[in-house]
């Protein structure tokens, strides 16, 4: 989830309009919606003290914001905390083992999520039981989901190419 979209999810989950929330970072109220748009919608990204100052009104620390860095204990903490949010990660505990589960009534994409998750544990178990090789599971999971034979998956583009399009047929598209 990129900033644009945690920046809004927080807003929401408070209560705030773009205007308020802008206002309360600085942003006159003339612009303060637009500004806010901008960013929710990703077409600007905020600065780091903008980050912060937008995390500070928003009651969260600016690592709640931003694109998670799983490199950092804490980075990964915030992007479990994300795939909550979105997907309805819930943590448990089961035989004195601290257990992540997705919940697939969420939404769609929980369901969706979560048979990915069900693939992969298909292939684990068989990696566990020696079916496939260490390389084998390796292989099938860094080319996910080029090996991935459960699931049909459609071919997207690039954000940078859906944006390259859009902009050079921005002329052609109606108001």
């Amino acid at each position: 989830m990129a900033i644009g979209e945690r920046i809004h999810f927080f807003r929401i989950m408070r209560g705030m309009t773009q205007k308020y929330l802008g206002m309360l970072v600085g942003f006159s109220e003339k612009s303060a919606d637009v500004r806010l748009a901008q960013y929710e919608t990703g077409s600007r990204k905020p600065k780091a003290d903008l980050t912060a100052a937008l995390a500070q009104a928003l009651d969260v620390v600016p690592q709640a914001l931003d694109i998670p860095n799983i490199d950092s204990y804490i980075g990964l903490m915030h992007t479990l905390f994300t795939l909550e949010d979105i997907y309805g990660l819930t943590i448990s505990e089961t035989d004195g083992e601290v257990c992540l589960k997705v919940s697939k009534d969420k939404s769609k994409d929980a369901a969706e999520l979560l048979k990915m998750l069900c693939t992969w544990k298909e292939q684990a178990d068989k990696l566990s039981a020696e079916e496939i090789s260490r390389e084998d599971y390796d292989q099938w999971r860094y080319n996910y989901p080029k090996f991935d034979t459960t699931q049909h998956w459609a071919k997207v583009p690039s954000k940078e190419l859906s944006d390259a399009l859009v902009e050079t047929f921005k002329d052609m598209l109606p108001d």
